[in-house]
């Protein structure tokens, strides 16, 4: 997923529920092309807002339509409302053509059924799956299914830092273990301007932290079956580091607990606080008026005595925005044509140089535009060291109850409540018991 945004609010019942949608047949299997001159596109909100992100895609959307005279509608839906307004869609029909999805819901959106399968036939009429980061095509679907969806935009988290506030403190790097952030938080904590930046009512936000420190603590969210583990006594202590960044080190202004629209990133550029963790920011930055050389980047820091890897080195999950297809579209042919542009070599460089991601298409991460420090260390990361969140068709629903149990629990931090380790095991295992059987 792009950035911090609120994953919306999922039941299991309308989940269960999601057969069909589109403008098609429900049992057409690969859509119709019954209206074949127009596409409806949801488009996720990449910029800073939704007006950034109408400027970025229109000329790109007359661009084909110039091309192959299918005009594209675009509506592009705000991150709160995105995953509902989709299911709301695949129960009534009414849905666009194409849309965003966040790679995280992947497999949740295909086990509904209402995502055209990219088999090797629709992946031929793109150019063929060899074109994409191979971590990418990992994080559109669960494995051994053909993907639901094809990667357009990639991303990872990484550590941008104030270089000013680092100055000014005395302090010559940024921190490269989860001692020394709390260590370098600390020093920066002070006056009214604070260490970290945190989203603490942001539910994707949490929930991709929280993954990133399970896996340091060499757990894992969900069994080797595909059961919740949400309680272990590891992940307990994975959520509570995270929380007692703010509960116990002081190092988050206990007002990030009602943060879940970016208030971080402006309170960054803004110098009320010297670091973040966040994907490709550095756009937002510019739009907030920093300028570049004024933020430096690194690593998401990992456990003491280790370097970002695999495993408990993990330091990233593998964030990006996926382009589907409903099922049923009315204009199957163009819905195929657009993907195929969007995902071209030359559209992939021109789309991810606007945002600041890195191109999940091989052949365009060449460019010269891709070799800055933010970009190579998002880039270095996806390579070495994120790994995908579970791939399993619960995935939407965790990102929901755990994402809601670390927002109550800042909370209770914001409010000088106490976070124990009973009172972390209790908000999980909550969470837990609100997960299908």
């Amino acid at each position: 997923m792009r950035r911090t945004r609120a994953a919306a609010a999922v039941t299991v019942s309308l989940l269960a529920s999601v057969t069909a949608c589109g403008g098609g047949s429900a049992d057409s299997g690969g859509g119709s092309n019954t209206a074949p001159k127009e596409l409806t596109y949801w488009a996720s909100n990449q910029g800073p807002d939704i007006a950034a992100d109408q400027a970025v895609l229109g000329p790109e959307l007359k661009k084909f339509e110039q091309r192959t005279g299918i005009k594209v509608k675009l509506e592009v839906v705000p991150w709160p409302d995105l995953l509902n307004r989709i299911l709301a869609a695949t129960v009534s029909g009414q849905g666009p053509d194409v849309l965003n999805i966040g790679n995280t819901w992947s497999s949740s959106l295909q086990a509904t059924g209402a995502l055209l399968p990219w088999d090797a036939g629709n992946v031929a009429a793109i150019g063929g799956k060899d074109r994409f980061v191979a971590s990418a095509i990992g994080s559109a679907g669960a494995t051994g299914k053909d993907p639901a969806a094809v990667p357009l935009y990639s991303m990872s988290y990484a550590l941008y830092y104030n270089k000013k506030m680092f100055r000014e403190a005395g302090i010559e790097k940024p921190p490269a273990t989860w001692d020394e952030m709390v260590t370098t938080g600390r020093k920066l904590s002070a006056d009214g301007k604070w260490g970290l930046g945190a989203e603490g009512s942001n539910l994707a936000n949490n929930i991709h932290q929280a993954f990133v420190l399970s896996k340091q603590h060499g757990a894992e969210f969900f069994d080797a079956a595909g059961k919740p583990a949400f309680d272990t006594p590891a992940n307990v202590e994975a959520v509570k580091q995270y929380v007692d960044l703010m509960a116990k080190d002081k190092i988050i202004a206990p007002g990030n607990a009602e943060y879940d629209k970016n208030q971080s990133l402006q309170d960054f550029a803004g110098g009320k606080t010297a670091m973040v963790l966040w994907q490709s920011a550095a756009s937002s930055f510019k739009a907030h008026g920093m300028k570049e050389g004024d933020w430096g980047v690194a690593p998401v820091p990992v456990p003491a005595g280790g370097t970002p890897g695999t495993g408990t080195n993990t330091n990233s999950m593998v964030a990006g925005i996926n382009l589907a297809v409903f099922r049923n579209t009315d204009n199957i042919d163009g819905a195929l044509k657009f993907v195929k542009f969007m995902t071209g070599d030359e559209e992939q460089k021109i789309l991810n140089k606007a945002y600041g991601s890195v191109p999940p298409v091989k052949a365009a991460q060449s460019d010269p535009a891709f070799a800055t420090e933010d970009l190579t260390v998002l880039r270095d990361t996806l390579a070495t060291s994120a790994a995908p969140l579970p791939q399993v068709p619960e995935e939407s629903q965790f990102e929901t109850t755990v994402g809601t149990a670390i927002k109550e629990l800042f909370a209770d931090a914001a409010a000088g409540r106490p976070v124990t380790t009973e009172s972390v095991k209790a908000k999980l295992t909550k969470a837990q018991q609100q997960m299908p059987n």
